[in-house]
């Protein structure tokens, strides 16, 4: 997709100010969606004093996203651990940067990844069975009624074909946090977990009932609670003793 208007500016969520910041979490948007949509998880993970930054639809403003991305990366007052995260096509584009060594990261966090396997068999579909296909949450489903939120149609827009061949999720060195949502019906999660294997330190975490919005669907408050506990477990380091342990009552 191409747009002649200019790329939105970064959008941000901080730390509260009596908090110090943990860590800084990069956010790709997926196709059509304004950065906008992801205030929610923003406000959510910011008020665990992580920093949060959405850039442009990669799908749109290819460059102005990945400029914006590297910029971001090189900006001394945003702390580590840097994690490049992304939703639908702006989760390719995150792993593309990652796996060509485009940017330095030290995580990755992957949403409704896309495949090319259904990439290749999907058809426009009427606005209201979009909005089914990207969640089931009624309040994310009026903030993508709201005017200029999301290009409509957009979801179902063909993916350029070398984002797959980047994407090389063998080459990714970094951890790997994947949320999916076990009702995606755009990217059927059998499938997703074909192209998750590739990768060689990855969680793969579907969500029961979940739609294609994996941040913004029903169970947002799980999802960012996920994306939490997987941020404070790379703080603490990958030879860092377990955060917590689920004790067994019963041998």
């Amino acid at each position: 997709m191409t747009s002649v208007s200019t790329a939105p500016d970064v959008i941000a969520w901080d730390n509260p100010p009596q908090l110090g910041p943990r860590g800084t979490v990069v956010l790709l948007p997926g196709r059509g969606e304004d950065p906008q949509l992801y205030e929610r998880f923003g406000a959510r993970i910011g008020a665990d004093a992580y920093r949060v930054r959405v850039v442009a639809d990669p799908t749109r403003w290819a460059e102005d996203a990945a400029e914006q991305v590297k910029r971001l990366r090189a900006d001394e007052e945003l702390p580590g651990p840097f994690v490049l995260a992304g939703s639908d096509a702006g989760a390719l584009f995150a792993v593309a940067l990652a796996a060509r060594g485009e940017i330095e990261v030290d995580a990755l966090l992957l949403a409704g990844l896309p495949t090319p396997e259904a990439d290749a068999k999907a058809e426009a579909q009427p606005w209201e069975d979009e909005l089914g296909s990207r969640t089931a949450c009624p309040t994310h489903r009026g903030r993508l009624e709201i005017a200029g939120r999301v290009e409509r149609g957009a979801l179902y827009a063909p993916v350029p074909p070398q984002w797959y061949d980047r994407a090389d999720l063998s080459a990714v060195r970094v951890p790997v946090l994947a949320l999916h949502g076990a009702a995606d019906h755009v990217s059927p999660l059998a499938q997703a977990r074909t192209v998750y294997a590739a990768a060689s330190a990855v969680e793969l975490v579907s969500l029961v009932d979940g739609r294609h919005d994996a941040l913004n669907d029903i169970s947002h408050r799980t999802s960012a609670a996920t994306v939490l506990l997987f941020l404070e477990r790379l703080r603490a380091g990958a030879g860092a003793p377990a955060i917590a342990v689920r004790e067994e009552l019963h041998p």
